[in-house]
């Protein structure tokens, strides 16, 4: 399987937006913002560089330090969304939960700061370029588990694999 650097840039960009709109749940750390920075940079044309790995795993530091779960769910978005560039052609259903977990991520935080996942969910899927679409097809089917999480990812899953769409 091969994947382009358009399609992880398109991969990217849309991750990066879904982050985004969690952003404001982690007010008192910089690190997810600079990841989705990062990503945003790749997905505008910018090289795969050491920094965007490095704002990856800042921005995992502050999900694991998070005492906030909706903003540990955040920062994860943001590490999904650095994190996209770097996703790997392997036929593997772990790659699927790169490919959906910064929406997962985003849709849970905001459900766990008191808004609505399913409203989080619709947007990513009104705002999907078809080039994600392409790539989640490209893979088999995900393993996401029985968690809220699993949950979320099974629901982006089917909706962004439907023919419908």
């Amino acid at each position: 399987m091969e994947l382009s650097l358009d399609e992880l840039r398109a991969l990217t960009r849309w991750a990066a937006a879904c982050a985004a709109r969690v952003l404001p749940l982690i007010p008192d750390d910089p690190r997810p913002a600079a990841a989705i920075t990062a990503a945003r940079e790749f997905a505008a044309g910018g090289p795969r560089t050491k920094a965007l790995r490095t704002a990856a795993w800042s921005a995992l530091a502050a999900a694991a330090e998070a005492t906030d779960p909706a903003a540990s769910a955040a920062a994860r978005a943001a590490v999904g969304a650095a994190g996209a560039a770097y996703l790997h052609p392997v036929e593997s259903p772990h790659q699927v939960k790169h490919i959906v977990g910064p929406a997962q991520q985003a849709a849970l935080a905001r459900e766990l700061a008191g808004g609505s996942a399913a409203a989080e969910i619709a947007w990513a899927l009104s705002e999907v370029p078809p080039e994600v679409r392409g790539i989640l097809r490209k893979f088999p089917e995900g393993k996401p588990g029985k968690s809220r999480p699993g949950e979320l990812h099974r629901q982006l899953e089917s909706a962004l694999r439907s023919a419908n769409r």
